[in-house]
């Protein structure tokens, strides 16, 4: 009996719920709702499934599948997950259940919202499983146009300049990743090829890689975004409607760190090297930048938006600090981001539709009227800034922990953002829920209803569950995580010819390989 697929059924389920609901008439509102809902929560159990099946233990590609789909262009339909793409797949599967709850204020084409929403789903999934190069790149581009139209058409006033920086920004650091994975696969040893695991390894001088290193990090700086690529990001989360500012914050933004994990880092180890003192000094100014900005926004969902450039700026140290620690604490910060952030702007919608504003100094004092959200907002802050026993601190700590080991000065500004995390958000808490109200409006709001407790509930469970004990998740990171930093450090360029010693790169069989399809 051959064993489910589970990987190939979780990238294109989403898919396929949204091809049955092109079939639901417009008018069924509930219809919709009903099925867009059961689809995602569908797709979480299907990823579920592909948890349970993976081996904590093993550094390399699991569940995987390698078809030959254009041989005479060398492109090939080649998917699996390790470590770090696992817990991706999994916070998208997770979270895209939680953004359709979000959203049943959306009362206008309700139809191709949803089917857009999990068209998104499915373009992600495939972004963090493919393991073909070019349909990397499908996936990649494909994620980008859902996107567009969430913003675009149910954002907010300024929605159509939002999705169009949004689309620009990101389209036009694609098309040099675009580039460099041409030159790629024409310079493949043997046969030309997309396939990511017979192109590491190949040999490049130091020249070639800084260029290709290049091209690649600026697609993925986009995406994080690093400063100064970031100005897309305010505008677009403060425009997204709340499901798409969930998205876009806790999954779409860990696109641009999952590139460089997967790709930029292994590929072009030594370029990496080479200019990791560079891209810790940006991330380092993102925290601070990001950090200092929050402090003097006055939208709320703003705020959260500026705070995302400071967290994800936590997660570029780990990646290139060039210690386990540093990169598993990356890795699991990136899923501990998507959790809080998400959180938090999912409170920010339900604060949104109860008095159709953002501003802060338009509320205060609402823990009298709306206790339960307020409990729930300081618990989700807290974890934002990184409090012992919930979520963030156990990833900072780590990324602190591997920076200390191989650059200990770098510790003291990378600290002191999270000092600012801590002043901006309990500000903008005190300044939301506590004190008087600033007009009467503030009184006599509804509290959190089911839905919303349905929605918020399995974030806040997991926040504090891997506050208290991420071991399960560290277990199937560390693995992945300890081979990335190997070949990061082996990897070197022979002094005379100026290439990569394609045996120190770890290509080959150490690279991990994907179980061909029977």
């Amino acid at each position: 009996m051959t064993e489910l697929p589970w990987l190939d059924v979780v990238i294109f389920a989403p898919l396929a719920v949204a091809l049955a609901l092109g079939f639901v008439p417009k008018g069924r509102v509930e219809t919709l709702r009903t099925a867009a809902l059961g689809g995602a929560l569908f797709v979480f159990a299907l990823s579920i499934g592909m948890l349970v099946s993976f081996d904590a233990g093993e550094a390399g590609f699991q569940l995987g599948t390698s078809l030959s789909w254009i041989p005479e262009w060398g492109i090939g339909y080649v998917v699996g997950v390790d470590g770090v793409s696992l817990w991706m797949i999994m916070l998208t599967a997770f979270l895209t259940p939680l953004s359709v709850l979000a959203s049943w204020s959306i009362v206008e084409r309700v139809k191709p919202f949803f089917i857009f929403m999990l068209v998104l789903e499915s373009a992600l999934i495939g972004v963090f499983a493919a393991l073909d190069m070019f349909l990397f790149y499908l996936f990649w581009e494909a994620s980008l146009v859902p996107m567009y139209f969430l913003i675009g058409i149910w954002g907010y006033e300024k929605r159509i300049y939002a999705a169009m920086k949004f689309f620009l920004f990101t389209l036009a650091g694609s098309l040099l990743m675009l580039a460099a994975i041409i030159f790629l696969y024409f310079s493949a040893a043997g046969e030309p090829t997309f396939d990511y695991q017979s192109l590491l390894g190949t040999p490049l001088t130091l020249g070639t890689q800084r260029l290709l290193f290049l091209a690649f990090f600026a697609a993925f700086a986009v995406k994080v975004p690093l400063v100064p690529l970031h100005t897309w990001l305010p505008d677009a989360h403060t425009e997204a409607p709340t499901a798409g500012s969930v998205m876009l914050a806790a999954v779409l933004l860990k696109l641009g760190a999952y590139g460089l994990i997967r790709f930029a880092i292994p590929l072009f180890p030594d370029a990496a090297r080479e200019m990791t003192p560079l891209i810790m000094t940006l991330a380092i100014i993102g925290i601070l930048y990001g950090a200092l900005v929050a402090l003097v926004q006055k939208d709320l969902k703003r705020l959260i938006a500026y705070s995302s450039v400071a967290h994800l700026g936590f997660v570029v140290l780990g990646i290139f600090v060039g210690s386990i620690e540093g990169m598993s604490g990356g890795i699991l910060q990136m899923l501990n981001h998507g959790l809080s952030t998400g959180a938090l702007f999912m409170l920010v919608g339900a604060l949104y539709d109860r008095r159709h504003t953002r501003l802060i100094a338009d509320f205060g004092g609402l823990a009298k009227s709306v206790p339960v959200m307020a409990g729930v907002f300081l618990l989700v802050a807290l974890s934002s800034l990184g409090l012992p026993a919930l979520n963030g601190f156990v990833g900072e700590f780590l990324i602190l922990l591997g920076m200390y080991t191989r650059y200990s000065w770098w510790v003291i500004p990378a600290a002191f953002g999270i000092v600012l995390a801590a002043v901006y958000l309990l500000w903008a808490y005190q300044r939301v829920f506590h004190g008087e109200p600033a007009t009467k409006e503030n009184r006599g709001l509804s509290d959190l209803g089911m839905r919303e407790i349905a929605m918020l509930a399995p974030v806040v469970a997991l926040i504090v569950t891997i506050g208290v004990y991420p071991k399960p998740f560290l277990d199937r990171i560390n693995p992945s995580a300890e081979q990335l930093v190997t070949r990061m450090r082996r990897c070197s360029v022979d002094g005379t010819t100026g290439a990569s010693i394609p045996e120190a790169c770890g290509g080959g069989a150490g690279a991990g390989n994907v179980a061909e399809a029977p």
